[in-house]
C-alpha cells in the first residue's frame, strides 16, 4: 500500500478545530483510530466519542489504561500505545509536530511514516512541520485552517490583578503550588492541573474551574496539548523550563502552543507575563500574535526493524542511523538506558538466550519509569519482572500483590499521594500486559480502582489546600447578582468593586475608618455580603471541633486567629461566664448557638486541664471536715498553705485523708496541694481563672500576668514585689524571704531537712546522713541548695522563712584521713619491734583477764590476718614502746593524751547549725527531741573527756573483778582508734 495514499495534513495554530474535525471525520467511517499526545486528552476524546457512539463501540488504550470492549469500532489511544496490527478505515495522528521532540519525537516520526488508514489518514499539527512533510511524504494533501479568534499580548500583571478566567502556567510542581497558594490567599482559590495527575483528578480539578467555583487555573505546559477549557487569558509565570537535561528558554513555538489556549472558538484571547517571568522581546510577541514560527528542520528517528538475535544485536540495531534526509537518530531514551543496565546482569543475559527471550526483555525494558527513581533501581525492577516471566511465564501473584498493597493508602499530603499514584501507574502498565499475569482482568480492575481512590484523595487534598470553598462559592454568587459587587477574601478583607471597605475578624466586621459619602457607600454595599459571611461563619463556629478553638492569656476564645468570645468572672471559679463577640448581623438564634458551643468548649477545656479540681468539686465521697478542706483547695485553685487549715488537718482521720489523696491531694509540710496541676498548661489556666474572679475588685489585667510567670523548669525565682498579692501562690510558688520557691521543691527540701534535724540510728551500723549534726539540727549541704536553685544569703532567707534559726557550734572532731587509716591497717611492725612491746599490751590477750577483755570494746583480729610489710612503712603515729598505753589497752585514745601529743592546740572550728524555732511545721518534732537531757544540746559535738576513766581505762589489770560499769555504746570498728588497738594487739600476740 502506498504510504502517501489518501494522506491529508491539516495544519494550523491552536483554536482552529483540528481535533474536533478529526473526531467528526472518524465517526463518519465504519472504523477508525486516533493517536493523541497525552492520556488526559485521550480520556477527554474517549468520553466525547462514547457519548456519540456508545461505550461498547469505543476502546481506550494508554500505557496505564485499557478499556477494550469485545468488538470496538473506534480506538482512542496515546501515540505510544497505538496498536500496529489493527486495520481501520480511518487513521489520525494529533500534534504531529512533536516528531521533533528530543524525548518522544521518534514515536511520532514512526507513526507519521507508517500508520495509515485503509481509506483516509489525517495528520494534525502546527504549520512548522510542513517543510519536513514535503521532504518525507510526497503527494500529501495540505489543508490550512485559520484561527477562529484573535490572540494579543496584554503585558505583565501581578498575580493578584490577573483577570478572571485566567490560566497561570508554570514549569514545575513547586512553582504551580506556590502560585496556587498565593491565589488562594488573595482570590479564594484556584484549580491545579499537572501532567502527572491521573485523568480522574485532572477532570475533577478542571470541573472546578469550568463550573465557576474558581476563576483561575494553575497548570504546567500540559494544557498546551489540546486540553480545551474556557480560558480568556494565559499568564506565563516563567519563560524558562528544565527539559530533562538543562534549563533553557522556551522557544517561540512552545510559547505559542501554550498561549494559544486563550480564546476558545470565536472569543478573542490574550496572553502575558506574571510573577517573576522574564520579559518577551517584540519579535517574539509578533510571532505569537501572528502564529508565525520557525519551520522544523529535522525530525527524531529510531530504527523500528530490530534484531532480536541477541542482546548485543538488539542494542546495535537500536543504535542504527537513519538513511533518509531530514531524520536524525534520537538520543537513547529511558528504555535503551534500562536495557544497557540490565545487560550487565549475567543472570539476565543467561535467560535472554533466544529470539523470543530477547524480545521479551526488550518489552520489559519499555516499562515506563513513572516513579522517576534512579536508573539502577528501575533496572532492578525490570530485571525482576523479566526473571519471573522468563522462568514461569507469569509474574508471581503474591509478589505483585505485595507491591500493589504498598500503594493502597489514601492518607498523606499532595506529594505523597502523587508518588503513590505514580507507583500505581507502573503496576497498571504491567497489569495491562495480557501475558504477564494470571487473571490480568482482575489486576486491571484492582489497579484502576486503587488509582481512582488515590485520585479522589488527591483531588480532595488539592481542593483543601488551594481552594477556600466558602469564599469561592460566595464569589460565584456575587457574579450571578451583578448589583452586589462586594467580596471577602481569604484574609477577611472586604472589597467592594476592588476597593478595601474593612475586614472581618471572627464574627465581627471592622469597617475601614474613613469620612465622607464614599466610605458610607462602600460599607453599605459590603453589609449584605458581610451579613451572609458572618452567618456562614457563625454556623462554622457551631460545627467546629474543639481543636479549632484556643484560649489566649486574656481569656479570649480564638477561632481562626480571631476572638469569637471571651471569658468573664463568676461566683464559681471553675465555671466562668462566656460572652459571644459578634456583630448584630449575626441573628439571635445563631448567637445563642455560638454561645452554647463556646461554653461547651470552655467547660471541656477546664475539665481536661484541671481534672483533679473538677473532681474535688463534684465528689460525693468527701464529707465533714474533709469537705471543708476540699472547698478551700478549690478556692485556692489547688495550692493551700497548710497553716491556714492546721486545726482542721489535725482533726482529719486517716480514712478522710485517704479519700482526699484519691482525688490527687498531697499533704505536705508547708502546703496541701495537687501536684498534677502545677504543670505549665494547667498553671496558665489557673492564673487566668484567678485573674477573672473578682477582677474588678483586684484591679488585675489578666493579659499582663503571664509575663510575670516564672519560666518553665525554674525551681525558684527572685521575689518580685510588684506582682499582685496571691500571684505566686496561684502559679505554684511560695514567697520565702528573698525568693519565691516552687511548692513541690519546697516540700522536697522539707523532707530532706526532716531526715537530718532529728536523725537517730534505726539499726546498728546505720550511718548519719550528710548534714545531720550530733545533738540535733543540721548544716546546709549542696543537695539542699540545688533543690531550690540558690545559695548563700538567699538560701538562708528561705530557711528563716520556714521557721529555722542558725546557731554556732563547735565542729565535731574529724577522723583520720582515709589514706592514713588504710596505711595503719596495712602496716605490721617487724619482729624486733614486737619484742619491745610493753607487758601491758600483751596482757590484753592473756587468758582469764576478764577485766581487760571487758574494757576493750573491740577485739583485735588474729595475728595471721595482719599482712606483713617492711618495717620502714610503719606510720609515725603508731605509739612507740614505753609510751602511754591507754589507747592500746582500751582501743580508744584519751582526749588528754591526744591533746598532749599536739605541739600547739588548735582553736576549735565552729560550724553553723540550723535548728527549728518554736513555730513552724517541725515544732512538734522539736518538742519530742527536747525530752532528752538539757545538756545534750550544749555538749553536742564535744568529746567526753571522762569516758575512758569511767570505763577503767589507764588502770593496770588485777585479778579482782572490777565493779559493774555502765554499758558503753559500741565503738565503730572502722574508727582509727579501733584499728590502732587491733594492730597493737596483733603485734603483742605475735
Amino acid at each position: 500500500m502506498d504510504a502517501r495514499r489518501n494522506v491529508t495534513a491539516l495544519l494550523g495554530p491552536t483554536n482552529t478545530g483540528k481535533t474536533h474535525h478529526a473526531v467528526e471525520r472518524m465517526l463518519g467511517h465504519p472504523s477508525g483510530m486516533i493517536g493523541l499526545p497525552l492520556r488526559l486528552l485521550a480520556r477527554e476524546v474517549y468520553d466525547r466519542i462514547v457519548a456519540s457512539a456508545g461505550q461498547m463501540s469505543v476502546a481506550l488504550v494508554t500505557g496505564e489504561e485499557k478499556l477494550i470492549p469485545p468488538a470496538p469500532r473506534y480506538w482512542v489511544c496515546t501515540v505510544e500505545a497505538m496498536p500496529n496490527d489493527i486495520p481501520v478505515s480511518f487513521m489520525a495522528i494529533d500534534e504531529i509536530q512533536l516528531a521533533a521532540d528530543s524525548e518522544r519525537g521518534h514515536v511520532f516520526t514512526d507513526r507519521l511514516l507508517h500508520a495509515r488508514g485503509l481509506n483516509e489518514t489525517l495528520l494534525l499539527g502546527a504549520a512548522t512541520i510542513k517543510p519536513m512533510l514535503e521532504r518525507l511524504l510526497k503527494g500529501v494533501n495540505y489543508v490550512s485552517r485559520p484561527r477562529f479568534s484573535k490572540l494579543s499580548f496584554a503585558g505583565q500583571k501581578k498575580i493578584t490583578r490577573l483577570p478572571k478566567r485566567t490560566a497561570i502556567v508554570g514549569f514545575s510542581a513547586g512553582m504551580v503550588y506556590a502560585v496556587a497558594e498565593l491565589i488562594r490567599r488573595q482570590r479564594g482559590g484556584a484549580a491545579v492541573v499537572l501532567g502527572a495527575l491521573s485523568p480522574r483528578t485532572r477532570n475533577a480539578q478542571v470541573e472546578l474551574y469550568q463550573s465557576g467555583d474558581v476563576d483561575h487555573i494553575v497548570a504546567t505546559d500540559a494544557i498546551g496539548m489540546g486540553l480545551n477549557m474556557d480560558i480568556d487569558h494565559v499568564a506565563f509565570a516563567a519563560t524558562r523550563k528544565f527539559d530533562g537535561f538543562q534549563f533553557r528558554n522556551l522557544t517561540a513555538a512552545e510559547m505559542g502552543q501554550i498561549a494559544g489556549r486563550a480564546g476558545r472558538y470565536m472569543n478573542d484571547g490574550t496572553f502575558g507575563l506574571t510573577a517573576d517571568a522574564g520579559s518577551i522581546d517584540a519579535e517574539t510577541i509578533e510571532q505569537l500574535e501572528d502564529h508565525r514560527f520557525e519551520p522544523l528542520r529535522v525530525l527524531q528517528w529510531r530504527n523500528r526493524n530490530l534484531n532480536f538475535g541477541s542482546v548485543d544485536r538488539l542494542l546495535g540495531s537500536l543504535n542504527a542511523l537513519p538513511n533518509r534526509e531530514g531524520l536524525t537518530r534520537t538520543r537513547p531514551g529511558a528504555d535503551i538506558e534500562t536495557l544497557t543496565l540490565v545487560a550487565r546482569d549475567l543472570d539476565v543475559i543467561d535467560r535472554a538466550s533466544g529470539r523470543a527471550s530477547v524480545e521479551l526483555l526488550w518489552e520489559t525494558c519499555q516499562l515506563p519509569d513513572y516513579r522517576n527513581i534512579t536508573g539502577s533501581e528501575h533496572a532492578n525492577l525490570v530485571a525482576t519482572i523479566f526473571r519471573y516471566v522468563a522462568d514461569t511465564g507469569r509474574i508471581d501473584t503474591q509478589w505483585f500483590a505485595r507491591q500493589l498493597a504498598y500503594c493502597d493508602n489514601t492518607n498523606g499530603d499532595i506529594d505523597t499521594l502523587s508518588n503513590r499514584i505514580a507507583h500505581v501507574r507502573t503496576w497498571t502498565f504491567v497489569a495491562n500486559r495480557q501475558d504477564w499475569l494470571d487473571d490480568p482482568g482482575h489486576w486491571q480492575e484492582q489497579t484502576r480502582a486503587m488509582e481512582d481512590r488515590l485520585s479522589d484523595a488527591l483531588h480532595e487534598r488539592l481542593t483543601q489546600r488551594f481552594i477556600d470553598r466558602r469564599t469561592s462559592v460566595l464569589m460565584k454568587r456575587l457574579r450571578e447578582r451583578e448589583e452586589l459587587m462586594s467580596s471577602v477574601d481569604q484574609e477577611g478583607a472586604v472589597l467592594v468593586e476592588g476597593e478595601y471597605a474593612g475586614r472581618i475578624e471572627g464574627l465581627r466586621f471592622i469597617a475601614e475608618p474613613s469620612d465622607g459619602e464614599h466610605s458610607k457607600v462602600l460599607i453599605s454595599a459590603a453589609l449584605q455580603t458581610v451579613s451572609e459571611t458572618l452567618v456562614g461563619r457563625a454556623q462554622s463556629v457551631v460545627a467546629a471541633p474543639d481543636p479549632d478553638f484556643s484560649l489566649d492569656a486574656a481569656g479570649n476564645i480564638i477561632w481562626k486567629s480571631h476572638a469569637v468570645g471571651r471569658l468573664t468572672g463568676s461566683e464559681n471559679l471553675l465555671k466562668p461566664r462566656v460572652e459571644t463577640l459578634a456583630d448584630e448581623q449575626v441573628t439571635a438564634p445563631d448567637r445563642e448557638a455560638v454561645q452554647m458551643r463556646l461554653s461547651k468548649f470552655v467547660s471541656r477545656h477546664i475539665a481536661g486541664l484541671l481534672a483533679p479540681l473538677v473532681s474535688l468539686s463534684e465528689a460525693e465521697d468527701i464529707t465533714g471536715i474533709a469537705r471543708g478542706i476540699a472547698f478551700q483547695i478549690i478556692e485556692t485553685l489547688g495550692v493551700l498553705p497548710r497553716d491556714q487549715v492546721a486545726e482542721e488537718v489535725k482533726s482529719l482521720g486517716q480514712d478522710e485523708r485517704g479519700v482526699l489523696r484519691k482525688h490527687g491531694v498531697r499533704f505536705g509540710a508547708f502546703h496541701i496541694f495537687i501536684p498534677t496541676i502545677l504543670k505549665p498548661a494547667p498553671t496558665s489556666l489557673r492564673l487566668l481563672l484567678w485573674a477573672l474572679h473578682d477582677a474588678d475588685k483586684r484591679g488585675l489585667d489578666a493579659s499582663a500576668l503571664p509575663d510575670a510567670m516564672p519560666q518553665q523548669g525554674l525551681t525558684s525565682v527572685p521575689f518580685d514585689k510588684t506582682t499582685p498579692r496571691g500571684f505566686y501562690q496561684v502559679v505554684g510558688f511560695r514567697v520565702c524571704g528573698e525568693r519565691a520557691v516552687r511548692v513541690d521543691m519546697l516540700e522536697r527540701l522539707g523532707d530532706m531537712i526532716r531526715t537530718r534535724v532529728f536523725w537517730r540510728a534505726q539499726r546498728e551500723g546505720e550511718e548519719r546522713p550528710d548534714g545531720s549534726v550530733d545533738g540535733g539540727g543540721f548544716t546546709v549541704v549542696p543537695d539542699m541548695m540545688s533543690l531550690v536553685g540558690c545559695s548563700g544569703d538567699e538560701f538562708s532567707s528561705i530557711l528563716k522563712s520556714l521557721g529555722f534559726s542558725a546557731q554556732k557550734r563547735k565542729a565535731p572532731e574529724k577522723p583520720k584521713p582515709e589514706a592514713e587509716t588504710a596505711a595503719d591497717t596495712a602496716t605490721e611492725a617487724p619482729a624486733e619491734a614486737a619484742s619491745e612491746a610493753p607487758a601491758e599490751t600483751a596482757v590484753t590477750e592473756a587468758p582469764g583477764d576478764t577485766a581487760t577483755a571487758e574494757a576493750a570494746p573491740v577485739q583485735a583480729p588474729p595475728a595471721e590476718t595482719v599482712p606483713e610489710v617492711p618495717a620502714e612503712t610503719e606510720p609515725a603515729d603508731v605509739p612507740a614502746p614505753g609510751s602511754s598505753d591507754d589507747a592500746a589497752t582500751t582501743g580508744v585514745a584519751a582526749p588528754e593524751t591526744a591533746a598532749a601529743q599536739d605541739a600547739e592546740p588548735a582553736e576549735p572550728e565552729m560550724i553553723e547549725v540550723w535548728w527549728p524555732k518554736d513555730t513552724g511545721p517541725f515544732r512538734h518534732q522539736k518538742q519530742q527531741a527536747g525530752n532528752r537531757s538539757k545538756g545534750a544540746k550544749a555538749n553536742a559535738g564535744k568529746p567526753d573527756r571522762n569516758r575512758h576513766k569511767k570505763a577503767g581505762a589507764g588502770k593496770k589489770p588485777s585479778g579482782q573483778r572490777p565493779p559493774a560499769k555502765r554499758r558503753e555504746k559500741p565503738m565503730d570498728p572502722n574508727s582509727p582508734f579501733a584499728v590502732l588497738g587491733q594492730l597493737k594487739q596483733g603485734l603483742t600476740k605475735k
